[in-house]
């Protein structure tokens, strides 16, 4: 009797262990509403651009936050300044929720985000 109570116990913790997710297999950004949806860090900064063009995030000039999460993000860019990370210089354009536009680093953002279009 023993011994069958100890073999359900332990195929019971088997069976949970399996079912739990990988903390590190973050999924990734998704499609819902004609917009890119992302798992994000709550109270992230968005930072603007540098001079009249979007195109290049200025690291040094918080426009607002972004307390939602998730959040939606129209691209990303790759090549911009280091923010580290397994994408160190990607950034991702979007608008924070004082309504300004602006670029959040890949560091801020839990979701994969290879799956957003290129900028």
């Amino acid at each position: 009797m023993m011994g069958a109570v100890l073999t359900a116990a332990a195929l019971a913790v088997t069976v949970a262990g399996a079912a739990a997710p990988s903390a590190s297999a973050a999924g990734g950004c998704w499609q819902s509403g004609g917009r890119w949806w992302c798992n994000n860090v709550s109270g992230a900064p968005v930072y603007g651009t540098m001079g009249a063009s979007t195109q290049y995030p200025d690291p040094s000039r918080i426009v607002g936050y972004m307390n939602s999460n998730p959040s939606w993000f129209f691209c990303k860019m790759d090549g911009q300044n280091w923010v580290g990370g397994p994408h160190p210089t990607r950034w991702e354009f979007t608008v924070a929720d004082n309504g300004e536009y602006g670029w959040m680093k890949d560091t801020a953002i839990s979701s994969e985000t290879n799956p957003l279009p290129n900028c």
